[in-house]
């Protein structure tokens, strides 16, 4: 059995956990494993109650992981949630890690007053079973281009 939950501040070692299957998941070590933030960094990200890590487990090790925010917007006095990654190690796919863990940032969404939780979903075939359980859990689909812009 899957289970979903969110990870609390000082738990740097499962947030650790959570970048090293990101890593594996995405094949980015460059991103996720070599420049891994200080223990401090780590625990001040858990601490932020915008910031969202939620891992999947199963018999106690991580299978799948999640990465969010909640976004306060200025518009109104409301939120968003934002899943920025999600993975689940391969051997545990279609076992409900996904829908585990997305049920749990959506709860925590609401808690925070969200209106509503969005989720990017890439356009490559390999990239379909995602946007297939993104449907299936939505109330609609925007198509939309994304743009990387140097700081």
């Amino acid at each position: 059995m899957v289970a979903a939950r969110r990870l609390a501040p000082g738990e740097v070692a499962d947030f650790r956990a959570m970048n090293a299957l990101f890593a594996d998941v995405f094949e980015e070590p460059e991103n996720y494993a070599e420049k891994p933030p200080t223990d401090e960094y780590a625990n001040e990200w858990l601490s932020n109650r915008d910031n969202v890590a939620i891992l999947a487990e199963a018999d106690r090790k991580p299978v799948g992981a999640l990465a969010g925010y909640i976004l306060p917007k200025f518009e109104q006095a409301r939120s968003e949630g934002f899943i920025f990654d999600l993975a689940v190690l391969e051997s545990h796919r279609r076992q409900g890690a996904a829908t585990a863990m997305i049920a749990e940032m959506r709860r925590i969404s609401r808690e925070a007053g969200a209106w509503t939780v969005f989720v990017q979903a890439d356009i490559f075939p390999e990239d379909e079973p995602a946007q297939a359980l993104y449907r299936k859990l939505s109330h609609s689909e925007i198509t939309a281009l994304h743009f990387d812009i140097a700081p």
